[in-house]
């Protein structure tokens, strides 16, 4: 069985695979204090509830822009599943995918990874938006290169930030007004998240159309990606298992890679 962690800023997600399909996945908040030990006991509980035997896993391959968290997730794999888990971005596990950047190094791995699953499982040129803590846009080429894109601040991220500096404004819900005038605070506060973001990525997808050779497909991600899809013509396809996808791809590759030096 192969264990596949991917962790975010905001969330951790890991998941598991028996060689034909996903079995499980769990997602918890990133948390960079957890120890090694907290992970598994936490996974112990979650396998347990899913009639799944914590021996069974075997390999791992970990996703992760969390620097303070990789030794603990690494320790993790190493302790309590006793092997060493494929890093995405170390020296020895590079994503197999060109990449067209001045600074390759800057990229974060989940951005790429997601850029190998797009080329495994859609067509290309394709533009993938992913909901996260930052909403990104990430394009890649008619030839499968990822050449770059677009960092915008997340939608939570913006809410709780709104929050935090006016004080007359409260915490709220995402939600879809029906329309874009609010009548009170909350309405208004929703309809400037929801529908402001929706007239952003619109904006922002046709900038990004003018510069792509080919039509692209639109590929969104993220916990928010449900949501605002709705009212976004442009987006072809809602995959919330993208990045385990993209991490599944990689690893088959680098057993492919390993067969063949055997």
């Amino acid at each position: 069985m192969l264990l596949l962690i991917d962790a975010g800023n905001t969330n951790c997600v890991f998941a598991l695979h028996d060689g034909n399909e996903f079995k499980a996945s769990w997602r918890c908040k990133t948390d960079s204090a957890r120890s090694a030990d907290e992970y598994a006991a936490m996974l112990y509980q979650l396998f347990q509830i899913k009639s799944l035997d914590f021996g069974m896993v075997k390999e791992a391959i970990i996703s992760s822009v969390v620097p303070d968290a990789n030794f603990q997730l690494q320790q993790l794999c190493k302790i309590h599943f006793e092997c060493e888990a494929h890093f995405i971005g170390h020296d020895a596990v590079r994503p197999p995918v060109e990449i067209l950047l001045r600074k390759p190094e800057e990229i974060g791995a989940d951005r790429l990874v997601n850029a190998v699953a797009v080329n495994n499982t859609y067509k290309t040129p394709a533009i993938i938006i992913d909901f996260g803590t930052a909403t990104t846009f990430d394009v890649v080429t008619a030839e499968g290169a990822y050449a770059g894109g677009i960092i915008a601040p997340g939608i939570n991220l913006s809410l709780n930030a709104l929050h935090a500096a006016a004080a007359k404004l409260p915490k709220i819900d995402i939600a879809a007004p029906e329309k874009v005038i609010g009548t009170n605070t909350v309405e208004a506060m929703q309809s400037g998240i929801y529908w402001g973001y929706v007239s952003m990525i619109e904006g922002l997808i046709g900038r990004l159309r003018n510069e792509i050779n080919g039509s692209p497909v639109i590929v969104a991600t993220g916990g928010l990606a449900g949501i605002y899809a709705k009212n976004l013509k442009c987006i072809n396809e809602v995959d919330q298992e993208l990045t385990l996808k993209g991490l599944l791809t990689i690893y088959k590759s680098i057993k492919n890679a390993e067969q063949k030096v055997a």
